[in-house]
């Protein structure tokens, strides 16, 4: 055991492996979901947290970004508010922590369980969060477009999403006169 898992500043090689196609993260937050159904509470863990993937491309999860999560979980996931409120909570904090280690495996957690129309619904749901402060940046439109990849999404799926978002587009957007 090196000095940073027992200091718990890193994990264990075996904890960051996935379990029978679980990582961590989804497991974690499905803890906070058990009385549904396990598929469908990991269907949910795995949405939050890519959904805060989005939010924290830039490096800053803003109020808006958290408030549109909430929403679309209570929305898509069918959850209450407050429990809405925690699995957003806990996969921001996860996304902060292990983000940069859990990104590929929660996607392709999610991509193994989701139908095509639960991943197409989560490719609009990553850009209205990225919307959520009315502008997406091009970082979070290349992780959306990474994300969709991952889900083995088509290009023109991946485009005919992103034209409903075309007016957040930063790219599209005047410079603002003041930078």
């Amino acid at each position: 055991m090196s000095i940073l898992e027992f200091l718990g500043l890193r994990r264990a090689p075996e904890e960051v492996q996935e379990e029978h196609g679980q990582t961590d993260t989804v497991r974690k937050i499905v803890d906070q979901l058990n009385h549904l159904p396990e598929e469908r509470a990991r269907l949910i863990a795995a949405f939050a947290f890519i959904l805060s993937r989005v939010a924290h491309a830039d490096l800053d999860i803003s109020d808006e970004e958290t408030q549109a999560m909430e929403s679309i979980v209570v929305e898509h996931g069918g959850l209450p508010e407050e429990q809405a409120i925690i699995v957003v909570q806990m996969a921001k904090t996860q996304n902060l922590l292990f983000g940069g280690t859990e990104n590929y495996l929660v996607a392709k957690e999610f991509n193994r369980i989701a139908t095509r129309e639960n991943k197409l619904s989560l490719l609009h749901c990553l850009f209205a969060v990225g919307a959520a402060d009315d502008s997406i940046s091009s970082t979070e439109d290349n992780v959306v477009r990474q994300i969709a990849d991952e889900l083995e999404l088509e290009h023109a799926d991946f485009i005919a999403v992103r034209s409903h978002f075309r007016e957040h587009l930063g790219v599209f957007k005047e410079p603002d006169e003041d930078t």
